[in-house]
């Protein structure tokens, strides 16, 4: 095979005739014999004032690692002030010279230790621009998501097996995990809860805090962080995934909308699905947290359902319900410009899965706040 091939060491020397300098290497330059290459090159002496041309035509074998070594040499050479040329290319040498002459690796720029005030000044910068390009970026999708207008008149453009299958994998794929979490996380609700109300003799308004929270609150906002974490990371995950493998393109060529195809069924079935999750963790939260006010703090489960029939209406449960599609879009629409971002390297993948993820939740917390705000303000 030839990789397994012995590799000849390569070798340079310098021929002077007509005021030119001609440079000529021969062996193989690849990744094996590199540093031979390196302390060949190390040693010629040159002169400035005449040409130099480099001679490549007696070169046997010669890889990216060989052609980057001749090419920064090259280019050392010619920032000292030297004029050079490089000779002997065959078609297949040139384009990879040609390559490497397009490639500019980004300048090393050492860590700051201190704080530095202008420094900070430009980050800031810079996140807010960020900023600014992805909310330009969420509301181009929104605006293209208007094609549900024609969707509506034209119903057979409604892609329903796509809606169907993301319904299966956002929600009925999540009931498991969705139910587990919320059955513990209203258990501890109401353990800590009655351990603090118990000195004051007040353990009974466990039922009370346990039902509005859950119902208002935690039911809603634990449910879209876990959507976030487990279906928005999925869609940016196969989003990107379709951006590296040149998928995104091909549906543009043969005139296929993007936002139609991939875009509005995952954001139609995750608004479907965070409304009904979010109704199974509330009622798996209240199931945990009776069990364990019977089990701690001696409150028997009809007792707890008739404390708990006093402490909380229907309003109660629709102003979380209410929230579910509105986290569910921001869920959406940040997974889906996260993934349309990826660019074509497994780096850019994970990078921007993760920002979605994180982005994501923090949208959804700052979403309930706004909400929390509007309800108060409206006496709900």
């Amino acid at each position: 095979m030839a990789f397994l091939e012995k590799k000849t060491a390569p070798g340079c020397k310098v021929i002077e005739e007509d005021g030119l300098q001609r440079v000529v290497l021969s062996g193989d330059w690849v990744i094996n014999t590199i540093a031979q290459g390196e302390a060949a090159l190390a040693g010629l002496v040159l002169s400035k004032d005449l040409l130099t041309c480099i001679d490549v035509a007696s070169v046997g074998t010669v890889d990216t690692s060989g052609a980057w070594v001749i090419h920064r040499w090259r280019g050392s050479l010619e920032f000292g002030g030297r004029r050079v040329q490089i000779q002997g290319l065959t078609n297949n040498r040139r384009s990879l010279f040609e390559e490497l002459e397009h490639h500019h690796p980004p300048n090393y720029k050492p860590e700051r230790q201190l704080f530095s005030l202008v420094g900070f000044l430009e980050n800031t910068g810079r996140q807010m621009e960020d900023i600014w390009k992805d909310t330009l970026a969420i509301l181009h999708i929104l605006g293209s998501l208007g094609t549900v207008l024609t969707v509506v008149l034209q119903p057979r453009r409604l892609r329903g097996i796509s809606v169907a299958v993301q319904f299966d994998r956002t929600c009925i794929g999540a009931v498991p995990i969705v139910a587990l979490m919320s059955f513990l996380i209203g258990g501890i609700v109401s353990q800590q809860g009655g351990f603090y109300l118990r000195q004051f003799g007040a353990e009974i308004y466990v039922v009370d805090l346990a039902g509005v929270l859950v119902l208002r609150e935690l039911g809603v906002i634990l449910t879209a962080i876990m959507v976030a974490g487990r279906s928005g990371s999925a869609f940016t995950a196969e989003i990107g995934a379709m951006r590296m493998r040149e998928e995104i393109d091909a549906l543009h060529v043969i005139g296929l909308s993007v936002t139609e195809t991939l875009i509005l069924p995952r954001i139609l079935a995750l608004m479907l699905a965070l409304p009904a999750l979010t109704f199974i963790s509330d009622i798996a939260s209240l199931f945990g947290s009776g069990l364990v006010a019977w089990v701690y703090l001696d409150i028997p489960p009809q007792a707890f359902i008739s404390l708990l029939h006093l402490a909380i209406s229907v309003e109660t449960l629709l102003v979380g319900l209410i929230k579910a599609p509105f986290m569910a879009l921001i869920v959406g629409l940040i997974s889906c410009v996260e993934g349309l971002k990826v660019s074509g390297s497994t780096d850019s993948l994970g990078y921007h899965t993760t920002m979605s993820v994180v982005k994501a939740i923090f949208l959804v917390i700052v979403v309930d706040g706004v909400f929390a705000i509007f309800f108060a303000s409206i006496g709900i």
